[in-house]
């Protein structure tokens, strides 16, 4: 891949602007790199997400929940959610102490569906980790969160 400066075509005000920008171009160049796969699987970046947390989860979680793990907080996180109920990959469970409450969990088909998926997308995920130390990743950890404030 070229430098920023080559791919944009551009000349920035200083080095932390071409930070702040190379993390925004980056990052969607990551989310195309995994696009495609997941389209293929019938799933948009977001779905997937919502897939991965429930997996993660290990029970059942509230939507409000799901909402506050995910990786791009979309506020059509519960349509999204109603899709891979129609898909047969999530399903909803109402509270039995509050019935305002509902709860989702993952489903077998969910699960296999997300094997086949890792399958594709560890491949890259371990090219793309083989190419900074873990020394690298935990300054870019830290550089990342300080820009969070």
């Amino acid at each position: 891949m070229a430098r920023i400066e080559e791919e944009l075509v551009s000349r920035f005000e200083s080095e932390q602007q071409k930070a702040v920008l190379n993390v925004l171009f980056t990052g969607n160049w990551f989310k195309g790199t995994h696009a495609h796969i997941l389209a293929k699987h019938g799933l948009s970046l977001a779905q997937y997400n919502i897939l991965r947390i429930l997996r993660g989860a290990k029970d059942r979680m509230n939507m409000q929940q799901v909402k506050d793990r995910m990786l791009d907080r979309a506020p059509n996180a519960t349509r999204l959610t109603d899709k891979l109920i129609a898909k047969a990959l999530v399903e909803r469970v109402r509270c039995d102490a509050d019935r305002r409450v509902i709860h989702v969990s993952i489903t077998g088909s969910g699960l296999a569906l997300l094997e086949e998926v890792d399958r594709l997308i560890q491949p890259m995920m371990r090219e793309y980790t083989a190419r900074f130390t873990a020394e690298e990743a935990r300054s870019m950890n830290e550089v990342l969160d300080k820009l969070r404030g």
